[in-house]
């Protein structure tokens, strides 16, 4: 099947956002994909708001995007907008990072006034880099994730049966992405 890069744009370990996408990569997993998460919080600072494109940090994400066939965007919304350490990550991946891949974005926050962030804010960012296909996205309340001290979560029903929609949707697309040819 697919390499799917689940990326995590939360700021904090212990995070809904986070731990809703590593309870989503279970199910990709499930379903025959290679999930490799990517926690944007784990690289130095200093390499993210220096713009370091050298740094070895910068280069292994980077190659992270180029070896997926798809990607799982997932933020938590702060002020109508994904997350400024997203975006900083986001800045420093080549203009065409998302070229040929399959992108389901994902975000979480505290009220309905920013479920359209998805659409208005990230998704034309994830457009702008190329993504073949970005699938249908979904913004799950805060209230509807239930993270538990073992380690599990618990999302309420009608956000769990959103979720598993939109994550079989996008890994039915990995299997169609079209391979762009490379330009000579």
């Amino acid at each position: 099947m697919a390499t799917v890069l689940s990326v995590s744009g939360s700021p904090s370990a212990s995070s809904r956002t986070n731990r809703l996408l590593r309870h989503l990569d279970q199910r990709l997993v499930a379903q025959g994909h290679t999930v490799v998460p990517l926690d944007v919080r784990t690289i130095p600072a200093e390499a993210l708001l220096g713009a370091d494109f050298q740094h070895p940090a910068i280069v292994a994400a980077t190659e992270l995007f180029a070896r997926a066939d798809g990607v799982v965007v997932g933020t938590p919304v702060y002020k109508a907008s994904y997350s400024g350490v997203l975006k900083a990550l986001l800045d420093l991946l080549p203009q065409y990072a998302l070229t040929g891949k399959t992108v389901l974005p994902l975000a979480t926050g505290g009220t309905t006034a920013h479920v359209l962030a998805i659409d208005y804010a990230l998704r034309p960012v994830l457009n702008s880099m190329g993504a073949a296909h970005i699938v249908q996205g979904w913004f799950t309340l805060d209230k509807d994730i239930t993270p538990h001290e073992d380690g599990t979560l618990s999302v309420a029903a009608t956000a769990r049966d959103a979720l598993t929609q939109v994550v079989d949707q996008f890994s039915a697309a990995l299997g169609r992405t079209p391979v762009l040819a490379a330009a000579s």
